[in-house]
C-alpha cells in the first residue's frame, strides 16, 4: 500500500484540464461493442484499471479488442459469438464490470465463474442475482449467489416486470441486456430515475427501447450493430476539481469535455445551491450531452441533500461531504444508505476520515450530518482502498495547515490514473 505526502495549503488553483473520459459510459462501450455485430470504435475511452477489467473479461469470452491508450477498436460478432471462457472470469475491483456483465451472460447457454477482488467480495449481488434468476438464469455462489465468486450458466429468459427496491443504475442495466435476450417484454419500475447511459447506449447501437417516466421497457430478441463512441469526461472526475476551485481561494478552474447527463449532474444543481460561481456551455455527442465548466472560489453555504437528488450524485457524496465541511452552517446529507455497499461503506469511512482532519462531520443510518466552517488541520489519512475517498483527501489538503499524508493512494488509478498530474498543473508556480 503506497503512502503519499499531499499538497496541503494552497494560496490559488488556477487553469483548464480535460479529464479523463466517462467511466461508466467507457464500460458499457466495450460491453455493446462486444455483443454488436460488426466494428465499434471507442475514443476518449478511460485505461482505468476497472474500465480494462471489462476489456480483459469481454476479451476471454473471445471478443477481440484492440486498445491503444484511450482509443479502442471492438469487432463483435453479437451475442451467439461469445465463447465459453476457459478460466474463471477476474472482474478486479470492478462492480459495474460483474453485475452488467451478468445481465449479459444470463442468456447464453454456456457455464461462467467469476470472481473479483477483495472488495468485491464483501459487496452484495443478490440484487442482480434475483432479477435474472426470475428471467430463467441458473447463478450460484457464496450466500446462495449473494456473494463472489459466482457461478452462471445461462440460457433461455423470459421478460418480466420488475420493480426495483432500490434506485439502482446497474442493476437495471443488468436487466436490460438480459431482457434483450429474453422471450417477450422485459418491464422495469425504477423508485428514483437513475444514469441513463445504459438506455441511451442501446438506442445509439440501434437497439429499440422504451421509457415513460420511472417505467422502461425492451423487447427481447433484439440484435445490435457496431457503432463510433465519443466518450464524454467524467462528471464524477471533474467534480474533485470544481469542488477544489470552490473551496480555494482566488482560483479558476475550466474543464473541457465534461458528460453533462441530466441523470449525473446533482454535483453542478448542489454547488450551485450552496453557493458556488459556475459557468456551463453544452453541447452533445454520441447521444451523451457534454460540455465546458468553469467554477471560480465561492462563499459556500450548508444546505439539506436527500431525495432524488441522491441517485443522480451517488458517487459525488464524498466530496460534497468536503464541501460542506467548508461551508458555513450546517449541511445534511439523507437517502444515501447506498453509499453502505460501495467499494467501503462511504458513510462511515467519509466521516472518520474527514474528522482526522478535524471536521466536525457525523454518520447517520443514512447519511452525513456535517457542521461547517472548522478549519483543518494534517494528519495521515486512509483511501481505505476507495479511489473516490482518495481524491477527496488529495483534495482537502489544498485547504489543510500542516503535513498531510495519503495511505492506499494508488486506489485512484481505478478511475483517474491522471489525477496528481492534472492537480499539479493548476498549483500556483
Amino acid at each position: 500500500m503506497n503512502t503519499r505526502k499531499l499538497q496541503t495549503k494552497i494560496s490559488s488553483l488556477r487553469g483548464s484540464i480535460k479529464v479523463p473520459g466517462d467511466k461508466s459510459i467507457s464500460h458499457r462501450s466495450i460491453m455493446f461493442g462486444s455483443i454488436a455485430e460488426g466494428k465499434t470504435t471507442v475514443e476518449n475511452f478511460l485505461p482505468g484499471a476497472d474500465c480494462l477489467s471489462t476489456i480483459s473479461c469481454f476479451k476471454a469470452l473471445g471478443v477481440q479488442i484492440s486498445a491503444d491508450g484511450d482509443s479502442v477498436s471492438i469487432i463483435g460478432k453479437g451475442l451467439e459469438g461469445l465463447i465459453e471462457p476457459v478460466e474463471q472470469l477476474d472482474v478486479g475491483n470492478s462492480g459495474t464490470t460483474i453485475r452488467l456483465m451478468m445481465g449479459i451472460l444470463a442468456g447464453i447457454d454456456f457455464h461462467v465463474s467469476i470472481q473479483g477482488d477483495s472488495s468485491i467480495a464483501k459487496r452484495p449481488m443478490n440484487r442482480v442475482v434475483q432479477p435474472l434468476r426470475q428471467m430463467g438464469a441458473k447463478i450460484d455462489g457464496r450466500k446462495d449467489g449473494n456473494f463472489t465468486p459466482l457461478s452462471l450458466r445461462g440460457g433461455q429468459l423470459r421478460g418480466i416486470r420488475y420493480e426495483l427496491p432500490v434506485a439502482s443504475a446497474q442493476v437495471k442495466s443488468s436487466i436490460l441486456l438480459a431482457g434483450l435476450q429474453a422471450e417477450g417484454e422485459t418491464v422495469i419500475i425504477e423508485p428514483e430515475k437513475t444514469r441513463d447511459h445504459t438506455e441511451r447506449m442501446i438506442s445509439l447501437f440501434g437497439g429499440e427501447i422504451e421509457k415513460d417516466g420511472h417505467k422502461i421497457t425492451i423487447k427481447g430478441g433484439q440484435k445490435l450493430k457496431g457503432t463510433h463512441i465519443s466518450v464524454p469526461g467524467d462528471i464524477s472526475s471533474a467534480a474533485f476539481f470544481m469542488a477544489a476551485a470552490a473551496i480555494t481561494e482566488n482560483s479558476e478552474v475550466v474543464l473541457e469535455n465534461v458528460g453533462l447527463n441530466p441523470t449525473r449532474t446533482g454535483i453542478i444543481d448542489v454547488l450551485k445551491e450552496m453557493g458556488a460561481d459556475i459557468t456551463i456551455d453544452q453541447a452533445e455527442e454520441s447521444g451523451e450531452p457534454y460540455g465546458t465548466i468553469t467554477v471560480r472560489s465561492s462563499q459556500l453555504r450548508g444546505i439539506t441533500i436527500g431525495g432524488s437528488l441522491i441517485p443522480r450524485l451517488i458517487d459525488e457524496i464524498p466530496i460534497i461531504a468536503l464541501l460542506a465541511a467548508h461551508a458555513s452552517g450546517t449541511t445534511i446529507i439523507k437517502d444515501a444508505a447506498e453509499l453502505k455497499v460501495k467499494e467501503t461503506n462511504r458513510i462511515d469511512t467519509v466521516a472518520g476520515e474527514l474528522s482526522k482532519l478535524g471536521a466536525d462531520i457525523l454518520a447517520a443510518d443514512d447519511g452525513l450530518i456535517i457542521k461547517g466552517g472548522k478549519p483543518l488541520a494534517g494528519n495521515t489519512v486512509s483511501s481505505h482502498g476507495d479511489h473516490r475517498i482518495g481524491m477527496m483527501l488529495a483534495i482537502a489538503g489544498l485547504i489543510t495547515e500542516g503535513e498531510m499524508n495519503l495511505t492506499g493512494s494508488e486506489a485512484i488509478e481505478v478511475s483517474y490514473p491522471q489525477f496528481f498530474d492534472h492537480l499539479n498543473t493548476l498549483l500556483p508556480s
